[in-house]
């Protein structure tokens, strides 16, 4: 198999771990992979197997101008083209929306080229202007498939898009997540002798930690023995730590920053919170339960819900409903045997969102789109 994934980065993200999951995964089977990115490989925050042909396109600048834009992705296009047919892969895949209507472009008329797309946020909480929406529903029509995460997801492409195919496939897990730097040891963090509620994502209103800063707050004083750490790093850092600041809450809520050995974060906690306005499918959260974390989450439109199973091995609240947070993170706080008993159901997304079976679900879907000259190399 020779199979090209395009992505605008490989810098911190969840569809860039993704991609690099897979990616070595199928490196590791022995199949020819590129990685093509428009960002500088210097970006890199992942280690790539030896086998894979990394290429930099260098045209990740933004544009000031519609004139502008039109003309930097024009020659996105025409790079991307050059690569396709220099590379000729058996399947192509663009990672997230605007990799996939570059990817769907470039490879028109390639007909020994399957074109996959492969969506990680639920469309609509990007709304986008008119012009860019009709451009993606056509583009998306010229891709052999288009990968959701999430049933919800998938019904929203097939109604709204040219989508000729769509196929549901989560996000794989690697199980333990492997480490990368920088490594931040949890004991320079919160002292041995605490507990800690664990929280992990980009510092962006996106993932609603000024929601849960303040649930934290409404019941930090019933739980003086538990700490609130946030891992991750963005442009809301001032923002959260003058909320925390405000709070009084400097020695019992912390953000460290991105750490690349997040595993030994997972193995750390006692709980695990995603308080996101909305997500597509979060590797953080299927990756904390894989690791033995009980978890709660806000259920926001798509993500969580597909992850968690109420009350079975996490628990789901109305969305951005702060007092509901703030009364789930109690009861579970509190209570160590209902957290031992989540736990162990918990564990079992090890198995439901396993790199094996994931990849396999890919590797279904390619098979049908490979002519019969094309055979896989195991």
């Amino acid at each position: 198999m020779n199979l090209l994934f395009f992505i605008f980065s490989l810098s911190g993200g969840g569809a860039e771990r993704v991609t690099v999951n897979l990616a070595n995964h199928w490196a590791a089977k022995g199949w020819r992979i590129t990685i093509v990115t428009l960002a500088p490989v210097a970006q890199d925050a992942y280690a790539l197997h030896p086998s894979i042909v990394r290429v930099s396109l260098s045209m990740a600048a933004s544009s000031k101008t519609v004139t502008e834009g039109l003309s930097r992705n024009l020659k996105r296009v025409r790079a991307l083209r050059r690569t396709l047919l220099d590379i000729r892969p058996d399947i192509a895949i663009g990672m997230m929306g605007s990799a996939c209507v570059t990817l769907a472009l470039a490879s028109r008329g390639l007909t020994n080229i399957a074109p996959i797309g492969s969506i990680h946020i639920h469309p609509p909480a990007f709304p986008t202007k008119f012009v860019w929406s009709a451009l993606q529903s056509l583009a998306f029509g010229q891709l052999s498939s288009v990968a959701a995460l999430t049933q919800a997801t998938a019904a929203w492409l097939r109604a709204n898009t040219r989508a000729r195919r769509i196929d549901v496939i989560p996000n794989p897990i690697l199980w333990p997540v492997p480490e990368s730097d920088p490594g931040i040891e949890p004991s320079t963090v919160c002292k041995p002798d605490r507990k800690m509620l664990l929280a992990a994502g980009r510092l962006d209103p996106q993932k609603g930690f000024d929601l849960l800063i303040p649930a934290f707050a409404g019941l930090a004083d019933k739980n003086p023995d538990w700490d609130l750490v946030i891992l991750g790093e963005g442009a809301g850092r001032e923002r959260l730590q003058a909320e925390i600041s405000a709070r009084g809450l400097e020695s019992r809520v912390f953000l460290p920053g991105w750490a690349g050995n997040v595993a030994a974060w997972y193995a750390r906690a006692q709980l695990y919170v995603m308080s996101s306005r909305f997500e597509g499918f979060p590797l953080t959260l299927a990756e904390a339960m894989a690791h033995g974390l009980p978890a709660i989450s806000f259920d926001c439109d798509t993500g969580p819900r597909d992850i968690i199973r109420s009350g079975v091995d996490g628990f789901l609240i109305p969305p951005e409903n702060v007092p509901a947070l703030t009364e789930g993170l109690d009861r579970l706080m509190g209570d160590d045997g209902l957290r031992s008993t989540i736990a162990s159901a918990a564990k079992q997304a090890r198995d439901r969102f396993s790199m094996e079976s994931v990849a396999r679900m890919w590797e279904n879907m390619f098979d049908e789109f490979l002519s019969p000259k094309v055979g896989q190399q195991a």
